[in-house]
C-alpha cells in the first residue's frame, strides 16, 4: 500500500526537476539559461501543487518521500580541489 497518494502530474514534475538539476550540475551545461528557467518553473509548480493542501500532503515527510520516490538522491557536484599556495 502506498503511504502517500501522489498525483501523477506531481510525480512527473519532480522527476523532471531532478533531470533538469542534474543537467545543470554538469560542467558547462548546454542551454544553461533555458535549464534554469525550466528549473524555476518546475519548482513553482511543485511547491504550489494542490496536493500539499490535502491531509496527506501536510506532513514534511510527504515532501521527503516524493524526492525519494523520484530519485532525489542527487549527488552534490564535485568541486575541484583547492591547493594551499
Amino acid at each position: 500500500m502506498e503511504r502517500f497518494p501522489f498525483p501523477h502530474d506531481l510525480v512527473r514534475a519532480q522527476q523532471e526537476w531532478h533531470d533538469v538539476y542534474r543537467a545543470l550540475a554538469q560542467p558547462r551545461p548546454r542551454h544553461a539559461t533555458e535549464l534554469r528557467r525550466r528549473l524555476v518553473l518546475l519548482s513553482v509548480r511543485i511547491h504550489w501543487h494542490p496536493f500539499w493542501s490535502t491531509p496527506a500532503g501536510w506532513t514534511p515527510a510527504a515532501r521527503v518521500e516524493l524526492r525519494r520516490l523520484t530519485g532525489g538522491d542527487v549527488p552534490a557536484p564535485r568541486l575541484p580541489a583547492v591547493r594551499d599556495a
